[in-house]
């Protein structure tokens, strides 16, 4: 009597997990569950490849849109006078411990010719210090250049 006991409690416990995991009826349809209610999933969202719903004018991915102009390469070199207040820093660009991060005197320089701006390269910049501004590059006082020339 025991065995029968144990197995009709196997078969009811397989037949009630059986039935919770039959959440597809296999036609690609979520079917009901128990309580009759039908599975809410959010609706795709649109994207420029929707077919009839033109991109929003100006976007990267619409070919018709505006042409942007071509990027212009500035020489190294002062390009405008530094402004009222400026600060200006003269010696040897050293690099910092992350790529793409240069250093003169525990100055981070944010910006600026990269021409110009090179491990090792004796350079004159002037610009602001910007303490508050954050970086991934872990190390100096930022300092936003606004022009820089050899020398």
């Amino acid at each position: 009597m025991r065995t029968f006991r144990l197995a009709v409690s196997a078969l009811a416990v397989c037949v009630a997990l059986s039935a919770c995991g039959g959440g597809q009826d296999g036609g690609g349809t979520p079917s009901p569950t128990p309580t009759g209610a039908h599975p809410v999933t959010s609706p795709p969202s649109p994207d420029a490849s929707t077919p009839g719903v033109p991109p929003p004018p100006g976007d990267p991915v619409d070919p018709t849109g505006p042409a942007l102009p071509p990027p212009t390469k500035r020489p190294g070199g002062p390009t405008r006078p530094p402004s009222a207040g400026g600060t200006t820093l003269t010696g040897t660009v050293t690099p910092g411990v992350e790529p793409n991060c240069l250093l003169i005197d525990n100055y981070l320089l944010i910006g600026g010719p990269r021409d110009v701006l090179k491990a090792g390269a004796k350079v004159t910049v002037t610009g602001r210090a910007q303490p508050d501004m954050f970086t991934t590059c872990q190390q100096g006082t930022p300092f936003v250049v606004e022009t820089a020339r050899r020398g």
